[in-house]
């Protein structure tokens, strides 16, 4: 396997040639929302200057054009989660909205009052809102997997939780504050052999590592394109063929029909189904430049990088006094980092680091359930991708440092 070029990735993105507040640009954000590259911007740009029309709809020679574009993504993106077909693809807003799409049109139909969801306590709240939602509407009950004392998923706590009640395991692949990559094929495996399916919110995991939905033995997978180097406003659901055949559609309108009377209407096939009025069209097709550029780069050394990363972020926090970080150790973590400085805010330090030129999240992340089980109300977030460089790190360190000095000062 090549090693992953990191300063010929580097070239390929315009805004980290950028300064903010006159300090050269460390971006530390891609948890949030990564930066798109040079062939994506340009994708959509002759997407749009050539090749513009509705899809499905036209006879004329643009709309066919686009309405290939679109389904070429369609394939794209099936294609880079290994699933078996590009017919049971769903195109969406977010990861956000394809996890809304399975607990309104698998969850409202098939759930019943005593079946029980299975989440964990370190779900994004996108993976928690949509199935409490389904929970008060169809009077099914939560549990929650823990967390073991090394910041992993208590997989002994999760045998415990599984019983024949439990319908679905909704389940994030890679945690959006700890960086740990929970072991979704065995639980799959485990929550399978009760009878219960496993959705998996893979927004933070399939920009960072090669992911094969087969391989993995589960049933439903989402991803967000703004996360993986795409634009926002469109991510993917991939759901078994046959459990899509059989859902009712989430959202009415156009293109998601067959027949439309006054009273009544009829349904389209998979996909169409689920994609009603016009798609994000440009979107699908910087989404597709993405994922070439992703795999051009190679997923593996990708993923290799970014644990290196972390294992040199880390051992830099370890350097530092009054700095805490969360999370385990070892090759099953990616490259975000959570830390606190004793006694100053998370927004503070964020600020602080901004002012450096350094972009970094702070708060609770969407992960409030998180959040509580760390002991901590926010944490700072640094999260890295395949453009971040250890001198990026080190720049990181000293502001970091600077911050705990600044606000350690007498006033």
């Amino acid at each position: 396997m090549t090693p992953l070029d990191v300063q010929r990735a580097r070239r390929d993105f315009p805004i980290l040639d950028r300064t903010v507040h006159d300090h050269a640009l460390v971006y530390l954000d891609h948890a949030a929302s990564s930066q798109r590259p040079t062939a994506v911007l340009d994708a959509m740009d002759d997407y749009y200057r050539q090749h513009h029309a509705n899809v499905h709809r036209g006879a004329h020679q643009l709309s066919a054009e686009a309405t290939d574009l679109y389904e070429q993504a369609r394939h794209a993106v099936a294609g880079f989660l290994g699933a078996p077909s590009a017919r049971s693809l769903v195109f969406v807003r977010n990861a956000t909205e394809g996890i809304n799409l399975l607990a309104r049109a698998w969850g409202d139909a098939n759930l019943r009052e005593g079946d029980e969801i299975l989440v964990t306590v370190a779900e994004h709240h996108a993976n928690l809102v949509p199935w409490q939602q389904v929970a008060q509407r169809t009077g099914a009950r939560i549990q929650a997997v823990p967390l073991d004392a090394n910041h992993r998923l208590d997989l002994d706590a999760f045998r415990d939780l599984l019983s024949p009640r439990t319908r679905v395991l909704a389940v994030g692949h890679m945690s959006n504050v700890l960086g740990v990559v929970h072991p979704i094929a065995d639980m799959a495996r485990m929550a399978r052999e009760v009878g219960a399916l496993t959705f998996v919110d893979g927004a933070q995991a399939a920009p960072h590592m090669p992911v094969d939905v087969q391989a993995l033995g589960i049933d439903a997978y989402t991803v967000s394109a703004h996360k993986m180097l795409g634009p926002t406003g469109i991510g993917a659901v991939w759901v078994r063929e046959d459990l899509l055949e059989a859902m009712p559609p989430f959202l009415g309108g156009g293109e998601m029909i067959h027949t439309v009377e006054i009273e009544r209407s009829t349904y389209a096939e998979i996909p169409m189904r689920f994609e009603a009025g016009t798609p994000a069209i440009a979107e699908a097709v910087g989404f597709a430049a993405a994922l070439s550029y992703l795999e051009s780069v190679g997923l593996d050394a990708i993923w290799n990088h970014d644990r290196a990363l972390a294992r040199y972020a880390l051992a830099r926090f370890d350097e530092l006094e009054g700095v805490r970080t969360f999370g385990p150790r070892g090759d099953d973590r990616g490259g975000i980092v959570p830390f606190v400085i004793d006694g100053v805010h998370p927004h503070d330090v964020a600020s602080a680091l901004d002012a450096e030129g350094i972009a970094v999240r702070a708060g609770h992340h969407c992960a409030q359930p998180l959040m509580r089980a760390l002991a901590v109300p926010s944490t700072v977030r640094a999260s890295s991708y395949l453009t971040t460089t250890e001198a990026e790190i080190d720049a990181l360190i000293d502001g970091i440092v600077q911050a705990r000095d600044f606000f350690a000062m007498p006033t």
